[in-house]
């Protein structure tokens, strides 16, 4: 999508939210960690937000949340499920099908790692202000050497992704922290396909539509924002299960 017609469609979601002001399409109840709850095998379904639209304001604005949520994962799910019907994947959980896929899979890649990525974002972030834990700290130092050297890198491997693709830090297999980038909706499950396999326990969507409406081609900004409503608490919950 060019940025023409991302503009258009903002504007359209912006009318249709004034008209259903509950959200543009169904949502399945939120989840409080993408860990903690079984991937449900397909039909796939769209989580809520555990958060209102506007809730990441003024860092994420709440037409952004709005279509990147309702119209963007909603699509992947549709997709999803669309590319899995009748096929061998159609009978496995999410994280299955991301661990199977090849580069063979490209409607399954997109749209699967898609639906996981976006989903476990959401869990990602909140508006309400919270801290790492001393625990999470130690963890962070004792691989990069400081917690302003892991910002760094992380915010590097942000920056430097060319065109669409997320920032993650891992859990590699040798249960060690690690900050890499990945394109697209790819990420560190699918071992099929990415080099630097791992769990992610923090990740950050820099496709244009996760940020354009509010920062246009400021992505440094964005990144910026970020750290502001992230939501360490989850991010422990996620490197808790990571590493047993």
């Amino acid at each position: 999508m060019d940025k023409r017609e991302f503009i258009k469609l903002a504007s359209l979601a912006g009318v249709a939210a004034l008209s259903n002001p509950s959200g543009l399409l169904a949502a399945s109840p939120a989840r409080s960690s993408i860990a903690l709850d079984p991937s449900p095998k397909a039909p796939f379904t769209l989580p809520a937000l555990p958060y209102e639209f506007g809730a990441l304001e003024p860092s994420i604005d709440k037409l952004t949340m709005e279509i990147h949520h309702d119209k963007h994962h909603g699509a992947y799910v549709k997709n999803l499920n669309d590319a899995v019907n009748g096929t061998t994947f159609a009978s496995l959980p999410l994280d299955q099908i991301l661990n199977k896929v090849t580069e063979k899979d490209k409607a399954i890649r997109n749209n699967g790692g898609g639906h996981y990525n976006h989903s476990l974002f959401w869990t990602l972030l909140s508006g309400q202000k919270s801290a790492p834990s001393d625990k999470l700290k130690a963890a962070v130092n004792s691989a990069f050497g400081s917690w302003e050297a892991f910002q760094t890198k992380f915010n590097d491997a942000a920056k430097t992704q060319f065109g669409s693709g997320w920032a993650w830090l891992i859990v590699t297999p040798e249960k060690k922290l690690s900050v890499i980038s990945t394109p697209n909706q790819d990420n560190p499950l699918m071992h099929q396909i990415v080099k630097e396999r791992g769990t992610p326990v923090l990740g950050l969507d820099v496709w244009e539509h996760a940020y354009y409406l509010k920062y246009q081609n400021r992505r440094p900004e964005y990144i910026a924002a970020f750290w502001n409503v992230v939501n360490w608490n989850e991010v422990e919950k996620q490197y808790d299960l990571a590493i047993k």
